[in-house]
């Protein structure tokens, strides 16, 4: 055994990279909200990106570590504590036998992701890890964890156990953390005024010249009908199109915009359906899906419009400071030895 579960807070699942390549049989892909903060997490403690990770949502969970373990978090910060110290995100942290870890309200964001040397080890259900609720599959028994659950990681690879030897050595009561850490990664300035930046959808043109202004001219509020499945907008000027039209069902995408009836959009996330029959008014760029993922309801924010080659570019550029994380990882671990 590795984790317990002591309280499982608003809602804890086991989570990845997502189960991909199954929309067409109808399964959804799933998946991390934030998928940059679970891989800096995987990255840190010397795993690959896709390995299962926790995801915890706004607040309350307690974890006793039965073991000692190399562990990071990252994403929301929660004001985790370890036996009562502050411990730090964004970062790999030794955790000794029998520490409690807490993790408080959230002071930004609103998932976090915790990942630990080897990764969590759940059944691998078509090539993922990742729970999927309403389906009840993947994860820990496809649901949320629970009190009493106790998780296994799998075993720690070469560079995960270079990490715990170079931290052993640190006196601490609870933890051991080095100084450096992945900030540039960290999201908290993006969430001070949000902008969410967004691709005119299949069907822009068909809504109203002032419905496509309101788009990205007004400030949406995350309604409190909201979940993994799809935020709800709330904003002062509901849209509409030129005139009612019935459009055939098609592939929807992490991030699509859609508008049902009542003119409020609905943004489509992880849990999202394969496929969607509302017209679909943008299309959210990837490299903002993990600032929108960490949005809770009653967060602001406002759209600003790009073209697909600025979106494209940007997204090169994350996975460009991805690679480099990695790289200097990987550097700094292996230089001290």
């Amino acid at each position: 055994m590795s984790l317990s579960i002591l309280r499982p807070g608003l809602l804890t699942t086991v989570q990845d990279l997502g189960r991909h390549g199954y929309q067409k049989y109808g399964v959804l892909t799933g998946g991390a909200m934030d998928t940059g903060a679970a891989r800096a997490a995987n990255l840190l403690v010397g795993n690959e990106e896709h390995e299962a990770v926790l995801e915890l949502t706004l607040h309350g969970a307690e974890l006793l570590a039965e073991k000692e373990m190399l562990l990071a978090i990252c994403g929301a910060d929660m004001s985790v504590t370890a036996d009562g110290d502050s411990l730090p995100l964004w970062r790999p942290v030794l955790v000794r036998s029998g520490v409690v870890i807490k993790f408080g309200a959230c002071l930004s964001g609103c998932r976090s992701y915790l990942a630990v040397a080897g990764g969590i080890d759940v059944p691998n259900v078509m090539g993922s890890r990742s729970t999927y609720l309403r389906g009840g599959i993947g994860g820990f028994e496809g649901r949320a964890l629970k009190s009493g659950d106790v998780l296994n990681t799998k075993p720690a690879g070469l560079l995960s156990e270079r990490m715990k030897s170079q931290l052993s050595g640190d006196r601490a009561e609870s933890i051991a953390a080095p100084l450096w850490h992945a900030s540039h990664f960290a999201i908290a300035a993006s969430l001070a005024d949000p902008i969410i930046r967004a691709m005119p959808g299949s069907h822009f043109g068909r809504f109203t010249e002032g419905s496509q202004q309101a788009l990205f001219g007004q400030t949406y509020q995350i309604a409190l009908q909201s979940d993994r499945m799809g935020y709800r907008l709330e904003g002062a000027q509901k849209l509409a199109l030129t005139a009612p039209q019935e459009l055939l069902s098609e592939a929807v995408a992490n991030g699509t915009v859609q508008l049902p009836e009542g003119g409020n959009p609905i943004v489509l996330l992880a849990d999202r359906q394969t496929t969607g029959g509302y017209p679909r008014i943008a299309q959210v760029a990837s490299v903002d899906i993990p600032v929108f993922a960490q949005l809770k309801p009653g967060d602001r924010f406002r759209f600003e419009a790009i073209t697909q080659q600025e979106a494209e570019r940007l997204y090169l550029y994350s996975e460009r400071d991805m690679r480099m994380l990695k790289a200097a990882i990987s550097l700094k671990v292996n230089a001290a030895n």
